[in-house]
């Protein structure tokens, strides 16, 4: 329990603050796995537009101090990495010609 009027204050700042960094971490995290699951699923379309919505909230959770910046830079490259892998993991799975064997004789 805080014992001055100037520690009770700072209790309920930093009780407000906590609160309000719960739901941008939340919503961050939300929006990484979101992106992650598309990319899974493979649906590129879809996953390319939600990245750049995981991108854009975790650009502003480091802003706003909730993250730190390194942080929010890692995660936003990770999640660059495994759209891009996906993609080309795809594109050469299709594209992929057939060879002949040819018999020993």
């Amino acid at each position: 329990m805080p014992k001055s009027t100037s520690a009770e204050k700072a209790a309920r700042a930093s009780e407000r603050k906590r609160l309000r960094n719960r739901s941008i971490k939340s919503a961050s995290k939300t929006y990484v796995a979101k992106a992650e699951g598309l990319i899974q699923g493979n649906e590129f379309d879809a996953a390319q537009a939600t990245v750049i919505e995981a991108i854009s909230v975790l650009d502003k959770a480091a802003k706003k101090r909730v993250i730190h910046p390194h942080t929010a830079s890692r995660r936003k490259s990770r999640l660059m990495k495994k759209l891009q892998k996906a993609k080309a993991a795809t594109k050469t799975t299709a594209t992929k010609p057939e060879t002949k064997t040819k018999k020993k004789k």
